[in-house]
């Protein structure tokens, strides 16, 4: 039963359902003077709706929200009582834009329609599904960062072999920090340095070459090719430098001026560097009849890192006294002398990718490998790898380089440069892993270590295709002798 206060409502012609105790002339609104349009009959899709009852409802006219522009026109469905309209509401405003208002204002009241909301147009060219983690979330996600993460997946790392290919024994390889007894050549020819001797392995054919014995009283302390691959230079414990013909097996030179051994040699396009336990690095020039064109002072104890610039315009020492020195070409005097290392500085490479850019590593007490600009001095960068840091190689086919350690790991461990994320960790030495040389390719490195074993592992990919190596009948996983 009705509450007798219930006021009764009664219908009007102008289409207004009015109160009882209200006339339809206290309006007025056929009075003034057309300042505005006589309201429209708005009918209810309701099913229960007649075109003689009236409602106090506004129901805008979709005929001229253009929805069908985008696709998103609703289907008719019966309107429910107490139904989720507010979540209903949300949704929309989430979906499409805070001004979905305006595509639905009447076309009676005048106001403009506006251009489609941006987040439209995204969330149409949005190409995963209904059920895709990356699609837009009702909470607040932007659906443009969204729409770039899932066209551009990350890209998966590249599949490093975990083992040697090749392994070769070398028996008498000295498990000495200081010394620098492998190198690869560009003609791809392995040079080894056991005991007093120095031995040739050619990767081409395994052929093993023994070119010179430096007899009971001196011993092998560096060899170091020429960039061009012909002549090889060979350091001894005596302090002698001497420079071979590495084809025809004979000597071409003899070096002298220093006063103990000679542990690490480097070569520029003309000039030869040496450095010794008696803390100079000499110049010396195959051109000129002296034995040295000049003489660097600058280390407090022995030199055990010596690196050309690929310029040539710059050299790179590092020195049992934590200290690693910049010299231009015509120096005698380093331009820039780095302090910040805390152990001996072996460890010395510089990028093929980027002019002054160097990397060095530490020993066992530092285990950092720091990166420099050399154009100011300044460090761009360090990183604890957590054993001691034996040598350092820039590929010259990607931007990676590789680090091989000591105490306490004797791991290999390739690095993504500038990320320093890892690419990849060997093991297989039982013992520091202190020499490190690289094929002509660029694809293949050799290890060494007091364990008398060389390995070899296949770790970047070619500079044409990015892919793995893969063996061939030469490189088949087997132990040899390089003697």
């Amino acid at each position: 039963m009705e509450s007798p206060q219930t006021p009764k409502r009664s219908s009007c012609g102008g289409g207004l359902n009015l109160p009882a105790t209200m006339s339809g002339t206290s309006l007025r609104l056929d009075n003034l003077s057309g300042s505005f349009r006589s309201i429209s009959t708005l009918t209810s899709p309701s099913k229960k709706s007649s075109p003689s009852t009236c409602s106090d409802r506004f129901i805008p006219c979709r005929s001229s929200s253009r929805l069908h522009t985008f696709g998103i026109i609703e289907k008719d469905s019966p309107v429910k009582e107490g139904g989720n309209e507010a979540y209903s509401r949300l949704l929309k405003s989430e979906l499409l834009g805070a001004d979905y208002g305006s595509f639905s204002s009447p076309a009676g009241q005048g106001s403009p329609i506006t251009s489609p909301n941006k987040n439209i147009l995204r969330f149409r060219t949005e190409t995963s599904g209904p059920n895709s983690p990356f699609s837009p979330s009702i909470l607040g996600q932007d659906s443009s960062s969204i729409c770039y993460e899932a066209s551009t997946p990350p890209k998966p790392p590249r599949k490093v072999p975990k083992t040697p290919h090749k392994v070769l024994d070398a028996p008498s390889l000295q498990d000495d920090f200081y010394l620098n007894l492998v190198d690869w050549s560009s003609q791809n020819v392995l040079a080894v340095g056991l005991g007093t001797c120095v031995y040739l392995w050619s990767a081409s054919n395994s052929k093993v070459t023994k070119l010179c014995d430096l007899g009971p009283n001196d011993g092998v302390c560096a060899v170091q090719w020429t960039r061009e691959g012909s002549y090889i230079s060979i350091g001894t414990s005596q302090g002698q430098v001497q420079v071979w013909d590495g084809t025809q097996g004979k000597k071409v030179r003899t070096f002298g001026g220093h006063q103990t051994r000679t542990g690490v040699l480097a070569w520029n396009s003309r000039i030869l560097s040496s450095g010794s336990r008696d803390r100079n690095i000499l110049q010396h020039d195959l051109r000129v009849p002296s034995d040295f064109v000049s003489k660097n002072v600058g280390h407090k104890s022995e030199v055990c890192g010596l690196k050309w610039s690929h310029d040539d315009r710059e050299l790179a020492s590092g020195g049992n006294d934590n200290q690693l020195l910049v010299w231009n070409q015509h120096s005698t005097q380093p331009i820039h002398r780095l302090t910040e290392h805390t152990a001996a500085v072996k460890a010395i490479a510089w990028s093929p990718h980027q002019s002054g850019l160097l990397a060095s590593g530490g020993g066992t007490a530092d285990r950092c490998i720091r990166f420099w600009n050399t154009t100011n001095g300044h460090q761009l960068n360090s990183i604890d790898t957590g054993s001691q840091v034996c040598n350092l190689s820039w590929s010259k086919n990607v931007n990676e380089i590789v680090s091989t350690h000591g105490y306490s790991q004797n791991q290999i461990m390739v690095w993504k440069y500038p990320s320093m994320a890892k690419v990849a960790t060997l093991t297989g030495h039982s013992l520091r892993v202190l020499y490190l040389a690289m094929s002509p390719d660029g694809q293949t490195i050799v290890t060494g270590a007091g364990d008398e074993t060389l390995r070899f592992w296949n770790i970047f990919p070619s500079m044409k295709a990015p892919a793995p190596v893969k063996d061939t009948g030469l490189w088949s996983l087997g132990r040899t002798h390089i003697r």
